[in-house]
């Protein structure tokens, strides 16, 4: 029997994945440690830098500190200095990165049912 296709039926030839929210997301949380980092700021909420880098152990300074950026610029980190010495820098989710945790949480308890 063949079916005729309604004007509701999406065709995979007729979409892009540039243009859903799928991509946008993973624009944001892609890279090997953002999405550690993101975990790491839902589980203890303010944390050091040199924390966070001996919380992750195999993330390089140089790559934390490019990550942090980029979760930064993309409103998802608030990164707070204090004028001290030595320098005191603290990070922390945004309200946008908090907007994650529900998702986050998911990935957490997914994670658990089925690691093996």
């Amino acid at each position: 029997m063949v079916q005729t296709m309604t004007t509701k039926e999406r065709h995979i030839s007729e979409e892009s994945l540039a243009c859903t929210g799928f991509n946008y997301t993973l624009s944001l949380i892609s890279g090997k440690y953002k999405m550690t980092i993101l975990y790491t700021l839902m589980e203890f909420g303010v944390v050091r830098f040199n924390e966070m880098k001996k919380y992750i152990g195999t993330i390089t300074y140089k790559t934390l500190s490019s990550a942090l950026k980029e979760l930064e610029a993309d409103g998802l980190v608030h990164r707070e200095e204090y004028p001290q010495i030595p320098p005191k820098v603290e990070y922390s989710l945004t309200e946008t990165g908090q907007s994650l945790i529900p998702i986050l949480d998911a990935l957490c308890e997914w994670g658990d049912k089925h690691h093996i």
